[in-house]
């Protein structure tokens, strides 16, 4: 089938178009660089010929009906992310417009498959247990956190009434071959160059392979609406450091500090996002509740439903850590063993 694409030079997005095209589907990718499209897929292999690589805007409904004309499907992964406080209310309204445009349209003109990537974030209250998907939509306090829960209640409304929207709620995405530094392979990139915290609570990943394997289960099974939590290993934050100390042969500098004053500083973040100096770096109350509070989330679902097997923490950091090396991101004194095999190699 033919799926016109948001999101597709993303993260996830980019993970899923290869999923999508080696399973034999046909891509339309609606875009704002047509140049990043060339960088990201030509030294993949992946061809996406000229006239399915469509320049607009999610916020655009025109771009959009350009792009979605003629496809059997779509592929909504596209979204505004920016933590400075100046750009909430655009982040609001281009995410907002984005699944009114893409979704919204896509359920007019009567797609009978759309995928639509929303995040595990979603349901988690601090203080509540392991996160599952008839828990409560939860707001947030950042502008994106905000936008996601407004969106997921769109899609809820629209599901109800019969649209086949199909939707993937991943935890932390983590895994090689990023096209920029995506907010959990950042993290793990802090973690070698800077400092890392052993705290209460621990770091959920999931493999961004798998999760484009779970797109890719979505959008071809047969039926109407689906939701599928996409958790891959929840591990306590020694745990993470242990695997990442064991994989490379060196030793992650970090130090224990409670959660307790992590939040404090997220809270403090916050203010200083509003009255002193507007920065991008996450540090706000959420990002420091999900890191020292989150109460993991189980796969085990979406595993059995859509046949989807999530790798292990060690596998996708071994990868991951791999990547980071080769792509320039981390020196050979970071990564210890990891540059040695690539030598030898």
């Amino acid at each position: 089938m033919r799926v016109m694409m948001t999101g597709g030079t993303g993260f996830a997005g980019s993970h899923t178009v290869r999923r999508y095209v080696e399973a034999g589907h046909e891509v339309r990718l609606l875009v704002r660089d047509r140049d990043k499209v060339r960088r990201i897929f030509d030294p993949q292999g992946i061809a996406i010929p000229e006239a399915d690589v469509i320049e607009g805007d999610i916020a655009d409904l025109a771009s959009v009906e350009r792009a979605m004309e003629g496809c059997d499907a779509v592929y909504h992964g596209a979204a505004l992310v920016d933590m400075r406080r100046k750009m909430a209310s655009r982040v609001l309204e281009t995410n907002a417009r984005g699944v009114a445009n893409v979704v919204g349209h896509a359920v007019k003109r009567g797609l009978p498959r759309i995928v639509y990537v929303s995040s595990a974030s979603i349901f988690f209250q601090p203080g509540s247990g392991p996160i599952h998907l008839d828990m409560e939509i939860q707001t947030g306090t950042t502008a994106y956190a905000k936008s996601k829960a407004q969106a997921e209640k769109v899609i809820r409304t629209l599901q109800e009434t019969g649209a086949p929207i199909r939707v993937s709620y991943p935890t932390g995405i983590v895994g090689p071959d990023d096209p920029g530094l995506s907010d959990a392979n950042e993290a793990v990139y802090i973690f070698f160059k800077q400092t890392g915290v052993t705290t209460s609570s621990g770091f959920q990943i999931v493999d961004v392979r798998d999760l484009a394997d779970v797109h890719l289960r979505l959008l071809e099974r047969d039926g109407g609406s689906a939701r599928a939590l996409a958790a891959g290993p929840m591990l306590d934050w020694a745990s993470t450091y242990r695997i990442l100390d064991e994989i490379t042969g060196t030793r992650l500098w970090r130090f224990p500090l409670p959660g307790a004053p992590l939040r404090l500083l997220g809270r403090a973040g916050d203010v200083i996002k509003r009255f002193v100096y507007d920065f991008r770096f996450p540090l706000t109350r959420d990002a420091m509740e999900y890191a020292t509070q989150w109460p993991g989330a189980s796969g085990e679902i979406a595993a059995r439903e859509l046949d989807v097997t999530f790798r292990d923490a060690r596998e996708t950091y071994t990868d991951t850590v791999r990547w980071l090396y080769e792509a320039g991101h981390l020196e050979a004194h970071h990564v210890g063993k990891l540059a040695e095999d690539e030598s030898a190699a």
